[in-house]
């Protein structure tokens, strides 16, 4: 155990020094670009965190934050909103940059993270803007989330704006569906106004307006192309390559490239939805299996390997603290003592069953009650992940216990003994058999067993119900009326039907 504790260890360790290494040559002074590629998930959280402290280590003078996203999660986000904005004396940059393998976009999420950075430069072909918040339904597709997320969503990507001095408007019309934006002149000078802002200005008789164009309508949401960011103030500049970038930002410090190691690709994959749901499905039958055989074996290390990398990686991204482990162990407890001491399956194991399924969804988010709509809409899809990955493991297990008895592998975990009889007559087994010949082997299994009605003896398994007891030396196959009985304990024999020993503590 403890050999299998000490190798998880290490490569956790290994993985999280791999994902610290830089590829490339580093200088004090340098610049950083910083790759913040596909869907917003945590596993891109903590890499942005890992490289953004390793690049401030090393000196770093400005951080080109390289976006390339369609969005993701609002949470996540957020982190790396906060993250950039935590940053002291370093210049930050968004660029949102086109190429053969990019998508050139920069949406949703990824233009709440663009308004975190001081400047904003784009390359030509892309675009940024359609921040609104969105939800997946039942049939995969997006729709609109209600107006708490777009009003929390839109305040922070206001105050975003305004703290780095990019146009609030903007902002706001990326997320608000319902603002109207307009290019005027007013007495000569050109701005950006909203749709009740112009009608305001255009009542007072000393405005001299014209409306120049018109940049945002109602119903939609605001998307800029490049030159369009760049001509209303959004954009600093449009680069296409990272020299093109450094020489329009004013900078000479040698270019340091980051790219997601390997490392980072394997986390991000391990923490996926789907493979954590695999991970708990196996975690939850394994950790059946050992419980269910005696001593400690294979199905135990494999659910160990299961729950530790659940645990472990998203630990590493931040979600996992002593509350998460504490629910995980006092619910596996809880399933150990209805199963071993405990007759049936009743308030215990459901307790336990809970427990373990909060704490495995508690270790996907970085809170523990929902406050905020989106932070309800996380939770409740990782509940969804948590509860089929339950549901798959109970499932699994039932077809395990229904097709143990023919599978070698499950030898120790089934009881095999061949029964020829009941109390109602013939086993339907031996229903080809004449009703002479059943009676024959009713008569023969009665004859066996009737001289034990009344003898002592002890157990030699737990009888839960059914299970060893030993008389006079010699092993049977028994069961338990009533209550579970322990092994070692003495029982006697109050029943014969067949070869059904019925036996109860004494």
């Amino acid at each position: 155990m403890k050999r299998i504790l000490l190798v998880l260890c290490l490569v956790f360790s290994i993985l999280s020094l791999m994902s610290a290494q830089d590829q490339t040559k580093q200088e004090t002074g340098s610049v950083w670009i910083i790759p913040i590629k596909g869907d917003i998930e945590p596993s891109i959280s903590a890499f942005i965190r890992r490289a953004g402290q390793n690049a401030l280590n090393k000196g770093a003078g400005t951080i080109i934050f390289e976006i390339d996203t369609f969005g993701g999660r609002v949470d996540t986000a957020l982190q790396i909103s906060s993250f950039i904005g935590s940053l002291k004396n370093i210049r930050t940059v968004a660029w949102v940059r086109s190429g053969p393998e990019s998508m050139g976009v920069s949406w949703s999420a990824g233009a709440l993270i663009a308004l975190s950075c001081q400047d904003i430069v784009m390359s030509s072909g892309t675009s940024i803007g359609a921040a609104a918040p969105v939800t997946i339904g039942a049939d995969g597709q997006m729709n609109p989330t209600g107006e708490k997320t777009v009003s929390a969503v839109r305040s922070q990507m206001a105050a975003l704006a305004e703290k780095n001095k990019h146009p609030v408007l903007l902002a706001l019309a990326m997320v608000d569906q319902d603002l109207e934006v307009w290019e005027v002149q007013v007495n000569g000078q050109t701005k950006l106004v909203s749709g009740v802002e112009l009608e305001g200005l255009e009542k007072n008789n000393a405005n001299k307006v014209v409306r120049l164009s018109q940049i945002s309508a109602k119903g939609k949401l605001l998307s800029l192309t490049a030159g369009e960011a760049q001509k209303y103030g959004l954009a600093l500049a449009i680069a296409d390559t990272s020299d093109e970038l450094v020489e329009k930002l004013g900078l000479s410090s040698e270019i340091v490239e980051l790219v997601p190691t390997a490392a980072d690709q394997v986390v991000s994959f391990l923490t996926s939805g789907a493979v954590q749901t695999l991970l708990i499905l196996l975690g939850l039958v394994m950790l059946f299996l050992e419980i269910n055989t005696p001593g400690f074996g294979i199905p135990g290390v494999v659910a160990i390997i299961s729950f530790v990398t659940v645990f472990g990686l998203n630990a590493l991204l931040g979600t996992v603290g002593s509350l998460e482990l504490i629910l995980f162990l006092v619910g596996v407890a809880l399933l150990a003592i209805e199963i071993f001491i405990l007759p049936g399956f009743g308030i215990t194991g459901i307790s336990g069953i809970v427990l373990i399924g909060l704490s495995l969804v508690f270790s996907r988010q970085d809170f523990t009650i929902p406050s905020l709509p989106w932070q309800w809409e996380l939770f409740g899809r990782n509940v969804l992940f948590v509860s089929v990955g339950i549901v798959l493991a109970i499932a699994a297990i039932a077809v395990i216990a229904l097709m143990g008895p023919r599978i070698r592998l499950f030898d120790r975990l089934t009881l095999k003994t061949k029964i020829e009889g009941t109390a109602g007559g013939p086993d339907p087994e031996h229903a080809g058999t004449s009703v002479m010949e059943a009676a024959r082997v009713m008569s023969e299994a009665e004859e066996n067993y009737g001289d034990l009605l009344g003898k002592r003896g002890k157990t030699i398994t737990t009888l839960r119900p059914s299970g060893k007891a030993e008389f006079d030396g010699k092993p049977y196959v028994v069961e338990a009326d009533g209550a579970f009985i322990e092994p070692h304990k003495v029982v006697e024999v109050i029943r014969v039907r067949g070869n059904r020993i019925i036996v109860r503590s004494v």
